[in-house]
């Protein structure tokens, strides 16, 4: 049987060589958040923390526990709106990508 890599290990190899997917990754996240899909949008930002500044950092970064946000993003997490907006600001703050919104009619 062949060995594979993990799809963790996956992300954050194309994570790091690839800026454009690591923006896209965060972008994701986002619009999933703001559409309303709050479990895919915290998976994908866990992929996201994982694969560029993990849990360890983030929890320097905004002084909450590493458990706890680990704990805030599972899937029984109930992240608040400020506990939320603090990761998306110390994510962006440390891996440079900056998201900008943007209205659209629809």
């Amino acid at each position: 049987m062949a060995l594979t890599r993990s799809f963790k290990d996956t992300i954050k190899a194309r994570a790091e060589r690839d800026p454009a997917f690591r923006d896209a990754l965060l972008t994701e996240a986002v619009d999933l958040l703001l559409a309303g899909d709050l479990d895919t949008g915290k998976a994908v930002l866990r992929d996201f923390i994982n694969a560029t500044i993990g849990f360890e950092r983030l929890a320097e970064e905004t002084g909450t526990s590493s458990k706890s946000l680990m704990r805030m993003l599972s899937p029984a997490g109930n992240p608040t709106a400020s506990n939320l907006f603090g990761v998306l600001h110390a994510v962006q703050k440390t891996t440079g990508v900056h998201l900008v919104v943007s209205a659209a009619a629809g």
